[in-house]
């Protein structure tokens, strides 16, 4: 279904009894933070454990982690340090602050917008309904596919 796309718009509105308008805005809108990430084990363990195939969308993140320990919910150890991105010394940071609470959001298929409430029921299962953490950038610079993540405590 097209983002922004007169279908997504009509089922949106049906689900929520009124007519909905979809609007794109320039700094989007975040929940917690301005920077969301995930690794891609939490991704794959809630997915299994939900029974549903991996499917990074359902999450919504910024930045997706591909880490060396293979460990779900790795990302509840970075609470409090900084992420640094590259190797250059003054590459972007960012600040981990908190968790990131789930929401039923998680329960959207984001192919069909069909609603599945198991991916949630298993984010609260498996780790109190905390997925992936929140940060704040700390220092703004280029991020790239496959670039090397360190974490600073």
């Amino acid at each position: 279904m097209p983002l922004f796309g007169e279908a997504l718009a009509a089922e949106l509105g049906r689900r929520y009894g009124n007519p909905v308008q979809m609007m794109h805005l320039k700094h989007g809108i975040f929940d917690d933070a301005s920077i969301s990430v995930i690794t891609s084990d939490t991704v794959h363990e809630v997915c299994r454990l939900a029974g549903r195939s991996a499917d990074v969308r359902r999450f919504r993140p910024n930045i997706v982690v591909r880490s060396a320990r293979a460990m779900p919910f790795e990302e509840d150890e970075w609470l409090g340090g900084v992420l640094t991105f590259g190797e250059a010394e003054d590459g972007p940071a960012v600040s981990v602050t908190i968790r990131d609470v789930r929401c039923a959001m998680l329960n959207i298929d984001p192919d069909d917008a069909s609603l599945d409430p198991e991916v949630l029921k298993a984010a609260v299962r498996a780790n109190q309904n905390n997925v992936g953490i929140y940060g704040t950038v700390t220092r703004i610079g280029w991020l790239a596919v496959g670039q090397i993540i360190t974490l600073h405590r």
